[in-house]
């Protein structure tokens, strides 16, 4: 399973090339990585353009959110680093308040497109729902 999310940073090239500094492998905090890897996720890569970031997660079906997040809220270290993080994020424009990062939705599927029009030799249109 893949889940995608999308965050802000400050709009400040500054902040900008601290927080890219804080994730290369040699700044980032151990515990950190240990937290992602103990919650099962699989891989997790942040993308950026301009002062968007998306998160990309690679997850196993178990996965548990709520796990995650009651582990993180127990872990002091991965606290502190949230509180760090804080200083160089802002909150999406249409962010709940106290939502940091925020799901995204599917859109589009090749792989779907693919698997539909193959399902239907004839090419006509098959009703979308």
């Amino acid at each position: 399973m893949r889940l995608y999310y999308a965050l802000d940073l400050k709009n400040d090239p500054e902040l900008i090339a601290a927080y890219e500094r804080w994730h290369q492998p040699d700044h980032i905090w151990p515990e950190i990585v240990d937290s992602i890897r103990a919650a099962g996720i699989l891989d997790l890569e942040i993308f950026r353009t301009g002062n968007r970031l998306v998160m990309v997660l690679d997850l196993p079906a178990d996965y548990s959110p709520e796990a995650k997040a009651a582990a993180d809220a127990a872990n002091p270290r991965v606290q502190a680093w949230e509180q760090l993080m804080w200083q160089f994020q802002q909150a999406l424009p249409f962010a709940q308040p106290g939502d940091k990062w925020v799901p995204m939705n599917p859109i589009f599927s090749l792989r779907d497109a693919i698997e539909y029009r193959d399902g239907n030799p004839s090419g006509e249109q098959k009703p979308h729902g």
